[in-house]
């Protein structure tokens, strides 16, 4: 069993980046699955619960605009032993202001974009629940739909959700069952649209030390992460998001 949410999300700019293009940052046409759950984790989040994205309704025509941005070179390296321990945190981070990182890149984003995001979520494990295994699964969701929807309605977050990147906030609405949706404006020959293949999300898998780009979790497991992509398609300004389980590699 699991419960439905709708919401309304808008921003100025967003950039759902293809993995495709290496060194300079190019959007997706709209957002993608990954993108709108980590709105939804930034509303509320849990770790026995995970949220599963429906579908998705375009409502803004699609249009791109290039901008440039200052970017980093490098890659933050992992956090050494002495450096979890809080001896030295010198080699951790990287110092966006030295000219020997800092890059100036372009940019294709989105402009003036909106979304309904349906989703649902399902329970994972009911030992973390304060009652336990006697609290009934139906009361578990109940709760976590009360705690989103209280949130959501009265804006609060984790942290500012974003489209893609940090520098572009997103707004959002929670609709209600009663609510009608907002009218579609995209244009006639955006309605129906093949849009390719598009990251659903990342699989983390597990993996033995010998593995390439395996690393270890919070609980001690070794896993590597594999992406998931799809094929998507604009129907009537809808894209219907396929279960996870159900796409490859």
């Amino acid at each position: 069993m699991s419960f439905g949410i709708k919401l309304h999300i808008e921003g100025d700019f967003a950039c759902f980046t293809r993995p495709e293009m290496k060194v300079e940052r190019v959007s997706y046409d709209v957002i993608t699955p990954s993108a709108a759950r980590g709105i939804l984790e930034a509303i509320y989040w849990k770790p026995q619960i995970r949220w599963i994205i429906d579908r998705i309704h375009v409502l803004k025509p699609i249009r791109f605009t290039n901008i440039r941005r200052n970017e980093v070179g490098a890659k933050a390296s992992a956090p050494t032993a002495a450096a979890m321990k809080g001896e030295s945190v010198a080699t951790i981070g990287i110092f966006a202001d030295d000219p020997k990182t800092r890059q100036q890149r372009a940019s294709t984003l989105l402009r003036n974009v909106a979304y309904i995001i349906e989703a649902r979520f399902e329970i994972l494990d009911f030992r973390f629940e304060r009652g336990g295994l006697e609290l009934p699964a139906k009361d578990c969701e109940g709760k976590h739909l009360d705690m989103f929807t209280r949130r959501a309605r009265s804006g609060q977050c984790f942290h500012q959700p974003c489209l893609g990147n940090r520098e572009f906030p997103a707004r959002f609405t929670l609709l209600g069952d009663t609510d009608l949706l907002p009218a579609c404006e995209l244009p006639p020959e955006q309605r129906n649209k093949e849009l390719g293949w598009m990251l659903h999300d990342i699989a983390y898998l597990p993996a033995d030390k010998k593995a390439k780009d395996s690393f270890l979790t919070g609980q001690g497991k070794r896993v590597r992460a594999e992406p998931r992509f799809f094929n998507a398609k604009l129907e009537n300004g809808v894209v219907e998001v396929p279960p996870f389980h159900t796409v490859n590699a």
